[in-house]
């Protein structure tokens, strides 16, 4: 594989970006296949990725990028261990390959199957109602369910880290009674549409029982019919004590977000939700 032009991508967002799309372009020729869709840039520009086209047909292909010192652990092997899930309408690692730059920053691209469909959301948060029919909120619920009970050793986050950013949000810790196999990142730009479709597993593993149904329903407050069809949907995951729990835990991260900019929208409405679960 041939050299990046740019040795050092520096600190501007410009310079990244151009960046970030050849190493896109490293990865397609290591492939064998072309970029036929738009680059997106996912968050703070940490990864990108495409819609390609090979021998085989169409594919994603994705790379992410980090400093050396964080380029390891569940997350950054998260979406090929991914592969170990069936039974979910979700892409397949097919192939991957890392190299470094200047023993700074260490990249992976990952060659994945093709999963066809909209996004239900240009972002995290839903801002818009979105027309999904029935059988596509059946298909999200029995992916869920899916998901909770595949066997696994990774985590989502660890108790301490759990712990450590509640009280950091809400002022105490969380009584974490019961801990299941979750996606770890349910919001509305990793799902797709018509047909149900569930993107981005960097951060599956265990994790506080319901926080996929808590963080969807947290990244949908904006939209009240929405949000209460999560809470029908899911009803008796969110209104039961663990469910609860994750509502909290879900909560406190989104606000972490509201604090770093990300959705300044959705402070009310999750403070809202936090009054009605503490009243």
């Amino acid at each position: 594989m041939a050299p990046n032009e740019i040795d050092d991508p520096g600190d501007s967002d410009e310079l990244f970006a151009d960046w970030m799309r050849q190493n896109l372009d490293r990865a397609a020729e290591h492939f064998a296949v072309r970029v036929v869709g738009e680059p997106v840039l996912g968050w703070r520009q940490r990864s990108i990725g495409a819609a390609v086209l090979g021998a085989e047909g169409p594919r994603w292909l994705r790379v992410v990028s980090a400093e050396i010192r964080w380029a390891e652990g569940d997350r950054w092997t998260g979406n090929a261990d991914a592969n170990a899930i069936t039974g979910v309408r979700k892409p397949r690692v097919l192939g991957l390959v890392e190299w470094e730059l200047a023993e700074t920053r260490r990249q992976r691209a990952e060659l994945m199957t093709f999963v066809p469909g909209q996004r239900c959301s240009d972002t995290d948060v839903l801002r818009d109602e979105v027309d999904l029919p029935e059988q596509w909120w059946s298909e999200l619920r029995t992916a869920l369910e899916t998901i909770r009970m595949v066997p696994t050793l990774r985590l989502r986050n660890d108790e301490p880290d759990i712990q450590r950013a509640v009280r950091k949000k809400l002022g105490h810790e969380l009584d974490v009674q019961h801990w299941d196999t979750v996606h770890g990142d349910l919001h509305w730009a990793n799902l797709v549409r018509p047909r149900f479709g569930l993107l981005d597993w960097e951060r599956w593993g265990r994790g506080p029982a319901g926080t996929d149904a808590a963080s969807l329903y947290c990244h949908s407050l904006l939209v009240p019919p929405i949000a209460a069809k999560v809470r029908e949907t899911f009803a008796d995951v969110l209104d039961a004590p663990d469910g609860r729990t994750a509502l909290r835990y879900a909560a406190a991260q989104a606000l972490h977000g509201v604090e770093t900019g990300e959705h300044p929208d959705l402070a009310d409405p999750l403070r809202e939700l936090l009054a009605e679960l503490d009243g």
